[in-house]
């Protein structure tokens, strides 16, 4: 059975699309820790990202360096993190979020409520970025 973020990179589920190229997926995170969180997964379904293979787990991270420099245009912040958890969903994934402080990659912090259309801008100012990189 597909994990919701399978469902995601195949267009079944809704999602705030950042980026995209034949092996992976990047949209907005739903509960995002601060604006322009955003998540980046394989579009193979794997649940552990260290079960990728060596070439899958290198061309993710230079996928996800130009999703967080997107971001990092969109969003002005002193950094990128990345976190990687993986136990939520069960389909590798990165969390790429813009940091002011460490504090921002805090888990525990409240979520951020957001409206459609906001979060639609802000994949819109990422999705812009990346096609411009």
């Amino acid at each position: 059975m597909a994990t919701i973020f399978t469902k995601i990179a195949n267009g079944e589920i809704p999602s705030y699309k950042c980026a995209e190229n034949e092996q992976f997926y990047a949209f907005l995170d739903i509960n995002p820790l601060v604006k322009g969180h955003t998540l980046v997964i394989p579009k193979r379904e794997v649940d552990y990202i260290f079960d990728l293979t060596d070439e899958e787990i290198a061309a993710m991270q230079v996928f996800a360096k130009h999703v967080a420099i997107a971001i990092k245009k969109a969003f002005p912040c002193i950094k990128v993190g990345q976190a990687v958890l993986g136990l939520e969903v069960p389909h590798a994934h990165i969390h790429l979020i813009p940091m002011q402080s460490e504090k921002d990659m805090l888990f525990s912090n409240p979520k951020l409520s957001l409206s459609p259309e906001k979060f639609q801008s802000i994949a819109e100012a990422i999705r812009k970025n990346f096609e411009n990189e």
